[in-house]
């Protein structure tokens, strides 16, 4: 098996896998980013529910805002990009989850022409790094009951199932957690997945 634990590098706010750089958004990241929320496959199964974006302009809005937040770590937005073709094939996130904003929640959009390659495991395998190295001792994703992939992507990495709620964003979710000694015995560190 391939020992992925030493495939990962973190440099301020860039990280590295072995196939993604996740950096932050540049503004001219606009149509990359349409290719992942103007997406109704994407944006359907998102929590908090997020409408499509199909204008250049809301989308540079929300770069820009991405871009001007002052956030400590870990808490961010990154453009999830393939180093094979320096290509924005995503959008990663950690940010608070509400109501009280205590517990930080990790998410990952891959563009739809970019799903199957094991993508989205990798990102959020890279975020929980990122997080965890930036002092956190638990992570959670929020996942909608009907989403089989992104549970499949939340197990992938490692996360644990912890049930289900209404607490979040008012919608009936599944609820994972991840704790940095699950993430060292994740499929993905252990070379099960690519």
């Amino acid at each position: 098996m391939a020992d992925r634990s030493h495939r990962l590098r973190i440099d301020g706010l860039i990280i590295e896998t072995q196939r993604l750089t996740l950096r932050p958004w540049l503004l001219d990241d606009v149509d990359a980013a349409l290719a992942i929320f103007g997406a109704a496959d994407v944006t359907r199964w998102l929590a908090p529910s997020l409408d499509r974006v199909t204008d250049p302009a809301v989308m540079r809005e929300r770069l820009e805002s991405w871009m001007n937040s002052d956030d400590p770590p870990p808490v961010g937005h990154w453009a999830v990009v393939d180093q094979e073709g320096n290509q924005v094939v995503g959008s990663g996130q950690i940010i608070p989850l509400p109501p009280e904003n205590r517990d930080l929640v990790i998410g990952y959009e891959i563009a739809p022409d970019h799903w199957g390659h094991g993508f989205g495991t990798e990102a959020g395998h890279a975020l929980a790094h990122y997080a965890f190295e930036n002092g956190q001792d638990e992570i959670f994703a929020v996942v909608r009951t009907r989403n089989e992939r992104a549970q499949a992507t939340a197990r992938k990495i490692g996360m644990e199932w912890v049930g289900e709620t209404e607490k979040y964003f008012g919608l009936r979710l599944n609820v994972y957690r991840l704790r940095p000694g699950d993430l060292d015995r994740s499929p993905l560190e252990t070379g099960l997945i690519p």
